[in-house]
């Protein structure tokens, strides 16, 4: 990768502020959102991205500035060639000419080239069998650090949720992934995708990816855990006499036998027809009544409406509605 700093199209004196707004000003610039059909783009987005993990980290910038770590976060070793190196053992020269053996013959058999420079550049709670003398800087440069995890939210609807449809998501690395939605899915929920997010230091794997997942408002159903409510309107003679009507699913439209003399806001369920579960079934759809009359004043049925309250009348709030 270039120099983070000429990636950024900044001087090596910039501040933290001017490179957080360069860094904003380039990532808006080559967002895959805003240039789907540029492949272009997506390289630059990634490498504004993989500047910032240096220059916008104090430390990281830091070591780039010392020429501990090269542009793409990589440590560089200074100072150690080895001589006459042979399977299983060999000789490395330390800062200031001191030579070490060496050995990659496993347990038992001396210690592995990582283990000694673990052990040189880091105490590692066991202190160094060479003692001490070396300084911070080289254990910075040597030690391995995960690349730091990225995060994004992806907006999907209840009908993509009911299919376990995957969804893409594009990363802010520059990354187009397909996310599964998982069953039990609530709004807020958050998907860790390994391995997705910012490379890491010295051969130290890549961070992650955390997808938080909101789910859509839908203009008829409401989420209740894993099932869905349900406002169903129906006509005063349909409340009375009971009917067969059409309801919606997130899939199809299904019938459903409302009961005669059905009050309003009694509530039937449909069952299965909710949102997928953990454990592999589905949440059910629970339909609330609402009788609804008609729009226009009707003569007649407002005849009708008072014979009966005169002669048929009847009581549906108890004594506590009295006060």
């Amino acid at each position: 990768m270039r120099d983070p700093y000429k990636v950024l199209g900044l001087g090596r004196g910039a501040t933290e502020t001017e490179i957080k707004k360069a860094f904003r000003k380039l990532a808006k610039a080559y967002h895959p959102d805003s240039n789907s059909n540029d492949p272009k783009a997506q390289e630059k987005f990634a490498e504004v991205n993989a500047a910032y993990e240096i220059l916008g980290d104090k430390e990281r910038r830091g070591q780039y500035d010392r020429g501990e770590i090269d542009a793409e976060g990589k440590p560089k070793f200074a100072g150690f060639e080895g001589f006459g190196a042979q399977p299983g053992g060999g000789f490395s020269r330390g800062p200031g000419g001191t030579t070490f053996r060496w050995s990659s013959s496993g347990p038992g058999g001396g210690f592995g080239a990582e283990d000694i420079l673990s052990q040189m550049f880091g105490r590692g709670g066991g202190g160094s069998p060479f003692g001490d003398g070396f300084g911070p800087d080289m254990a910075t440069a040597q030690r391995r650090t995960k690349g730091g995890d990225v995060k994004g939210t992806v907006h999907v609807s209840l009908e993509e949720i009911a299919a376990r449809k995957k969804v893409r998501v594009h990363l802010p690395t520059g990354k187009q992934v397909d996310v599964a939605l998982p069953g039990g899915l609530r709004s807020g929920r958050q998907v860790r995708l390994k391995g997705q997010g910012m490379p890491g230091a010295g051969g130290a794997p890549a961070g992650d990816g955390l997808i938080t997942i909101e789910i859509k408002p839908h203009k008829l159903f409401a989420v209740d855990g894993d099932d869905l409510r349900l406002d169903l309107p129906i006509s005063l003679d349909e409340a009375v006499l009971g009917a067969k009507v059409r309801v919606p699913t997130l899939s199809a439209t299904v019938e459903l036998k409302v009961p005669a003399g059905s009050s309003g806001g009694r509530t039937l369920r449909l069952k299965g027809k909710g949102l997928p579960t953990a454990t592999g079934g589905h949440g059910d759809i629970l339909v609330s009544l609402r009788i609804v009359l008609p729009e226009d004043e009707d003569a007649e049925l407002k005849a009708l409406m008072r014979a009966w309250r005169d002669n048929k009348p009847y009581t549906v709030r108890g004594p506590d509605y009295d006060g």
